[in-house]
């Protein structure tokens, strides 16, 4: 484990910072960017691109407890239903701007639960997708899995619709944990539903998993991460929990001195670290880990890993348009937003408009600054002349930047003419350094520990 006295001195452990998946984060997004200025930044997409396009399913079974994310229950499948028939409405109102020959090389279904779906309502969507837009040659489609909510039905349907990837959460496989953070799924069902993924012909397989977790120990997590490992998962993000009952009022459930320190917060993500390290994978980035022929691996070693709402991508489009409440869609001009509630965005796509509540528009030095905290994210590094070559900025300009930020982290930065690079053992203050260049004001009770 590290030296933790100069990360201490640094103020790793006491700081909260953002996860920044994007720039400036969304906590600064405004009511400047409405329905008008979204539908405007579709129809300027240019003819014949490729974008990628997430969908938003903000159902679950139950709501878990750890859980920060827009979400809501149910126990019938109407709510659901009639929510498809939102997002095939919405989809319809989208292929209205979009300009004509647009592509598709990344689909995301996210949530919520999209696996609540009947196998009719996938294809349904599926079905209305590809009419706005069909799958580009080598297009991804990815969709989060709930264990306990998937069968060879539901499999059989994603599969016919081209799913490409599976992502399964499973935060923990400790039944105290999962008792704590209200999360139940046990091992031998999210074993079951790897194979039945894989029987379906899905190539590719991703996991999520939490560190920092009420009561996790070293050996919890140990345990955890190698019941992980036999699933053979393709990639697999390790995040640290982040307890916000302030923001997620159902956290408030968790027993907060059930909780590491930040200190032991570290101890446990190196814990998980080593395990995927002795497994042959790969880091990428703050917190994924790739086996080597992975597209992210093959990303990073071609200097084209990119960071977005989904964490890191290999995708290369400069579009993302998000759909369903609560999405958010990133253009080359800026954020837009849909309205977060359920009811107020189904409102505004039954009255014919965009539900977009508000956003960023790019401004200033806000792409520089982007494209600077996405090298450090991704690359742990600033190439200097690229920046250059990038953007109007002067050499002394750019210099006297990453000077300001090399100062504030002795002894975990190397600074050179070629730009700033994070020595290894400054990585876990990664998000710190990516917040020395921005600009923007923080509330530091709206992000998590930056550990």
């Amino acid at each position: 484990m590290k030296d933790t006295s100069q990360l201490a001195r640094l103020g790793l452990f006491d700081a909260r910072v953002p996860r920044y998946t994007s720039y400036p984060t969304a906590p600064h997004f405004a009511g400047g960017v409405g329905p008008d200025t979204h539908a405007s930044w579709i129809r300027a997409i240019e003819p014949g691109s490729e974008v990628s396009l997430y969908l938003h399913v903000p159902f679950c079974r139950r709501l878990c407890w750890f859980c920060a994310c827009r979400t809501q229950g149910t126990q019938t499948a109407k709510p659901v239903a009639d929510y498809v028939e939102t997002l095939k409405a919405e989809l319809a109102l989208l292929a209205q701007h979009l300009p004509g020959g647009v592509t598709l090389s990344r689909l995301h279904w996210g949530g919520g639960t999209p696996t609540l779906l009947t196998p009719d309502m996938i294809a349904d969507l599926a079905g209305a997708i590809a009419e706005v837009a069909p799958f580009a040659p080598g297009a991804e489609f990815s969709v989060e899995i709930d264990p306990n909510e998937i069968d060879q039905s539901r499999v059989d349907a994603l599969a016919r619709a081209g799913m490409t990837r599976a992502s399964i959460g499973v935060q923990d496989f400790d039944d105290a944990i999962q008792q704590t953070i209200g999360r139940i799924q046990s091992f031998d069902i999210t074993r079951d539903a790897a194979l039945m993924l894989r029987a379906a012909g899905i190539a590719s397989l991703n996991a999520d998993i939490l560190f920092g977790l009420p009561h996790q120990t070293r050996a919890r997590i140990t345990e955890s991460v190698q019941k992980l490992l036999s699933l053979n998962p393709d990639r697999v993000a390790l995040y640290g929990y982040a307890h916000v009952p302030w923001m997620a009022r159902r956290q408030s459930m968790i027993p907060s001195d059930a909780l590491p320190t930040p200190e032991e917060r570290l101890a446990l993500f190196e814990t998980a670290q080593r395990l995927f390290h002795w497994d042959g994978y790969r880091d990428i980035g703050i917190d994924h880990f790739a086996r080597p022929d992975d597209g992210l691996a093959r990303a990073l070693d071609a200097g084209q890993l990119r960071r977005n709402f989904q964490g890191y991508t290999d995708d290369q489009s400069d579009v993302l348009i998000g759909v369903g409440a609560s999405s958010i869609s990133r253009f080359p001009q800026g954020y837009s937003q849909n309205a977060p509630a359920t009811s107020a965005h189904v409102a505004a796509i039954r009255a014919g408009k965009f539900s977009v509540a508000r956003g960023h528009a790019f401004t200033g030095q806000d792409l520089l600054r982007a494209r600077m905290i996405e090298m450090l994210m991704c690359d742990f590094r600033i190439d200097a002349d690229q920046i250059l070559i990038d953007f109007d900025i002067g050499a002394a300009d750019l210099k006297r930047m990453l000077a300001d930020s090399a100062r504030q982290f002795p002894g975990m930065v190397d600074l050179s003419e070629s730009g700033l690079f994070i020595l290894p053992q400054g990585r876990p203050l990664t998000r710190m350094i990516a917040r020395s260049f921005d600009a923007y004001d923080m509330e530091k009770n709206g992000h998590s520990s930056a550990i």
